[in-house]
């Protein structure tokens, strides 16, 4: 109903409401506060670096009956399984623990965009300690009620196909070739980007930041490419109507051969679990398997709808995407009949992308227990009140910060939160001739 609701009345006007909408609106508002969460994955093997982790019965710590969400994650290693394997084993902790207990379902869902920043870098910090070169890419899912958080790393995308047939990426691609914001970032924190060299000079292949080789300007691991590469996702949660809609969510392997209208076309109709097998056999049959290729597809539909149905056809083939959601708003909607009658609006709540941890972990929320207070904003560490570093201060001034500057990081993090942004370096990087990614 969340059309319905946005058209409230302004000050000295009332919007009027056809009967019709308040009968249905009275009959459903219950059932309709959760939706039914169907979903299937498939996947073929040629590297074994492909990981995924499903888990429908999360709980809120927060006392609430029906405090439960479901977790959908992709996880594309690269150079090895370990980071993969690690990644998916610890950064749903990591990410829940960031999250101050006692929080209400509104206040949970305003926190989560920042808890992820902060489960994603502590993953990666901790993943260091291992000494492990390899790295992953991350796409992780949470779906609350109607609510859907997308947090991603790397070139495995998700996207969602609403009930009306529109179509909208939740997810950013890292690839440099692909990315110039990101190359201009990297080169600015003492990477360098370029192409490989073959005897005579020639360069050939996509782009990639050296030392290590990789393709990607962020993901979590690489060991061997320096701290520019960085673990802090894109973010994005979005509210679907109560006609829910459809997630994919694919590695490379999949999207490396199959163009989002194509995944969708190949599948529209079918149940989760066929729509994840038909879309991998397509793109093994488009470009053989070349690398992983898997695929988890979700339902997310009004409750006692089994399976969903196809979206008219005129809509079919729509793929141009950003521009297409609506802004939340807290203003009143225009009085007319299609504010009552729209069925299918997708609502942007939150989209951040940026590298920078002072940008990130900053909330404009007016929510007060965002943070848990002194504890580092990243790995949880308690502190005395004295021995936190502002994330907008520096490492060589501690002291100047107060308690209205926060939140805090430990110093640990803070070395990393500086060499992330190129003002240190913390790993020791080695030159690699072939590509990682």
């Amino acid at each position: 109903m969340a059309a319905a609701e946005a058209a409230g009345s302004g000050v000295g006007e009332r919007a009027t409401v056809p009967l019709a909408v308040l009968l249905r609106r009275e009959i459903t508002s219950e059932k309709m506060d959760s939706p039914d969460v169907l979903f299937g994955q498939a996947s073929q093997s040629k590297k074994g670096e492909d990981f995924t982790l499903i888990k429908t019965d999360c709980r809120r710590d927060n006392g609430e009956e029906d405090g439960t969400f479901s977790v959908f994650a992709l996880f594309d290693g690269h150079n090895g399984s370990g980071a993969a394997i690690y990644a998916r084993d610890n950064l749903l902790d990591n990410t829940l623990s960031a999250i101050p207990l006692d929080l209400n379902r509104e206040e949970w869902l305003a926190a989560l965009p920042r808890a992820l920043v902060a489960g994603f870098v502590k993953t990666d910090k901790d993943f260091q300690t291992k000494a492990h070169s390899s790295g992953t890419t991350v796409t992780f899912v949470i779906i609350d009620g109607w609510v859907v958080t997308v947090a991603s790393v790397g070139d495995s995308r998700c996207i969602l196909e609403s009930a009306e047939g529109s179509v909208y990426y939740l997810s950013s691609d890292h690839r440099l070739e692909e990315n110039a914001d990101e190359v201009e970032r990297v080169t600015t924190s003492g990477g360098e980007v370029g192409r490989l060299n073959i005897v005579g000079g020639a360069e050939i292949g996509p782009l990639r930041c050296w030392p290590g080789g990789l393709c990607l300007s962020r993901s979590i691991g690489d060991m061997d490419v320096g701290e520019f590469i960085v673990p802090i996702p894109h973010v994005k949660q979005v509210k679907l109507s109560n006609a829910g809609g459809r997630l994919i969510i694919s590695s490379d392997g999949v999207w490396d051969a199959l163009t989002p209208d194509m995944a969708l076309n190949c599948s529209r109709g079918l149940p989760a679990d066929v729509a994840a097998n038909q879309i991998v056999k397509e793109a093994v049959q488009v470009k053989g398997l070349r690398d992983d290729t898997t695929c988890i597809v979700i339902d997310i539909l009004p409750p006692e709808k089994i399976t969903p149905i196809a979206p008219p056809t005129k809509k079919q083939g729509k793929g141009v995407f950003k521009n297409m959601f609506r802004k939340k708003s807290s203003e009143p909607s225009a009085n007319s009949d299609r504010d009552f009658t729209e069925p299918d609006v997708v609502e942007e709540i939150f989209e951040e992308e940026s590298a920078l941890l002072s940008q990130r972990l900053n909330s404009a929320n007016p929510v007060s227990s965002l943070f848990k207070l002194f504890a580092c904003a990243i790995c949880q560490l308690e502190m005395k009140p004295d021995e936190g570093i502002s994330v907008n201060g520096s490492i060589s001034h501690p002291g100047k910060q107060h308690i209205w500057d926060g939140p805090f990081l430990c110093p640990s993090c803070q070395e990393k939160r500086e060499a992330m942004e190129g003002k240190r370096s913390s790993r020791d990087s080695s030159f690699k001739s072939s590509g990682s990614e």
